[in-house]
């Protein structure tokens, strides 16, 4: 009985600490998703924007400007990724049931596609680069900076060049498939190129005197 009491009381004193802990995570929960969708409203696909950010709110990975345009570069090239590797399966269909009408402008698409996973990838090195070289000179910062831009850049042109292949809303089932998934990487990286120039005016602003 004595034992029980012990015990007893033992859990009792922590029950402070345990409703402390969860509040400050609670807390910590709200803040990050409240950081993310105000910078996602300065963006152009606000809900999108949200919607692929929401696995690292939830993880509480994003803390800085940095983080931003890390996550949404990585948003930006599991869609890329998941497009492609649907053209491919797509261009491989077309090959064996000889489509010429349809095999052209997608393989197009898939060759921009490709692109963009490339450039995404680059940019996410490279934002990795840069963020180590915290000490380097503001001539060196700029190379990197516009590095960052380019590739992401040349990636959000490759996603907007595929679009453009599938114009107006009268088409097949194919081409609308495509046309949404492709509109899908464009418009996270449109996001996430946005972040970046966010983060490289937080990266400028700490150069000041």
């Amino acid at each position: 009985m004595a034992a029980n009491n012990k015990l007893f009381f033992v859990l009792l004193s922590l029950f402070p600490l345990i409703i402390f802990s969860a509040t400050a995570t609670s807390s910590k929960d709200y803040d990050t998703k409240a950081y993310v969708h105000s910078w996602c409203r300065t963006t152009l696909y606000p809900k999108l924007c949200v919607r692929s950010m929401s696995r690292y709110v939830r993880s509480r990975a994003v803390q800085n400007p940095r983080d931003l345009a890390r996550f949404a570069l990585k948003a930006s090239l599991y869609r890329a990724k998941y497009t492609k590797a649907f053209l491919l399966k797509e261009v491989k269909n077309l090959e064996t049931t000889l489509r010429p009408q349809y095999y052209a402008s997608v393989h197009d698409c898939l060759d921009q596609i490709r692109d963009s996973v490339n450039q995404l990838s680059l940019a996410i090195a490279e934002l990795d680069r840069v963020s180590r070289r915290q000490g380097k000179s503001q001539g060196d910062l700029h190379w990197h900076i516009n590095n960052l831009q380019t590739w992401t850049s040349t990636a959000l042109t490759d996603a907007e060049t595929c679009v453009s292949q599938f114009p107006g809303r009268r088409m097949s089932k194919l081409k609308a498939t495509i046309k949404g998934k492709v509109k899908n990487v464009e418009e996270t990286t449109s996001n996430a190129l946005a972040f970046i120039e966010h983060y490289a005016a937080a990266r400028y602003r700490a150069r000041r005197p």
